[in-house]
């Protein structure tokens, strides 16, 4: 399959994707500075965030409301609020798919309700991300299914069941080009919890390309999962996690996302076949193997012994396997120091 002109596929590069999500802190320069610093780094697209406080949630104070759980980031928040806060305004969409767009970087979004699928197909996305949190809103995944763009699924908190009805939906609303990205919704994620091995069994159940939507810190997990089978990496990105901001503390910085981009890509160039002796490159090491030599001078009929006889390297004489085999052999004629042995140097 195809995003945009980039394949995505065991035999293409992971296909890296830095998410902006609230990094710009409500700045649209800042908004540009962040896709000039993603192009830099080599990520292959930019993702966005589709939505506004009142798409996503009702502005109730109060109660469920508010995030009351104390290891959360944003612990105290109201919905309302915070939402508000990391919200990419509408009109900011364009220029920034449009800085993309000159950096030869492809550039969507995740829409969080129907009225966001239509403003994207006005922007002519090349694609679409569900968010976890929205991989159960069927009427959403078969809203973006029809419009017959390659579609993205995060998988954070689904059941297996509620994955097969969200694949169902896709399909069944006429997605051809299905992505499933494997993702831990924690804020941020730890390695023990991100489960890659479910990578390649998600590719068996359901038959479609999987990733990682990764939350956690550093390049270590995407790396796994690219040898297991992913071929597609997504990170938030941010210019400093410093700068702060409402998805900051689990962001990458660019060096960091240079590396993602680099080491997944080596990962996947690593993976190569299964694969037994030497590889083409590795043909001219043979020489630098241990085989026979002699180690002193032999007279013509000497007996050949662990005195006179060495495996040592480069590897011109006979195989290691073979030395107890010439031991009291006698000698078919005068041997040097250095001389690799063979058969016709052992009387028959």
């Amino acid at each position: 399959m195809f995003i945009g002109n980039r394949k995505i596929g065991r035999d293409a590069a992971p296909f890296v994707i830095a998410e902006m999500s609230g990094n710009h802190n409500q700045s649209l320069d800042r908004a540009l500075e962040i896709v000039d610093a993603a192009a830099a780094t080599g990520a292959h697209a930019l993702k966005l965030q589709t939505y506004t406080a009142d798409t996503i949630t009702l502005d109730v104070r109060g109660g469920e409301f508010d995030i009351k759980d104390k290891e959360s980031l944003w612990t105290g928040r109201n919905l309302h609020d915070l939402y508000n806060d990391a919200h990419t305004p509408w009109d900011w969409h364009e220029p920034i798919m449009r800085r993309a767009r000159e950096h030869g970087m492809l550039c969507f979004s995740t829409p969080f309700d129907e009225t966001a699928v239509d403003f994207l197909e006005e922007l002519d996305v090349p694609a679409y991300k569900i968010a976890s949190f929205e991989n159960i809103h069927l009427p959403l995944i078969r809203k973006v299914a029809a419009t017959g763009k390659p579609m993205i699924i995060s998988t954070g908190m689904a059941s297996l069941a509620e994955l097969d009805e969200a694949v169902e939906a896709a399909r069944g609303a006429g997605c051809q080009d299905l992505v499933l990205l494997k993702c831990t919704s924690t804020y941020p994620a730890t390695p023990e919890n991100t489960n890659v091995l479910t990578i390649p069994h998600m590719r068996e159940l359901f038959g479609c390309e999987i990733g990682l939507s990764d939350h956690t810190m550093g390049v270590g997990v995407a790396v796994a999962a690219v040898a297991l089978g992913a071929t597609v990496v997504e990170k938030h990105f941010t210019l400093s996690r410093a700068d702060g901001g409402v998805d900051s503390t689990f962001s990458l910085e660019p060096a960091e996302m240079a590396s993602l981009v680099t080491e997944t890509e080596r990962a996947w160039q690593s993976l190569g076949m299964v694969a037994y002796g030497p590889t083409k490159v590795e043909e001219k090491s043979l020489v630098f193997r241990r085989s026979i030599y002699i180690a002193r001078d032999v007279e013509a009929g000497e007996e050949l012994t662990a005195e006179n006889l060495r495996i040592v390297r480069p590897g011109h004489g006979l195989a290691p396997k073979h030395f107890e085999m010439l031991l009291g052999k006698r000698a078919s004629r005068e041997l040097k120091a250095g001389t690799p042995a063979s058969w016709d140097i052992v009387m028959s």
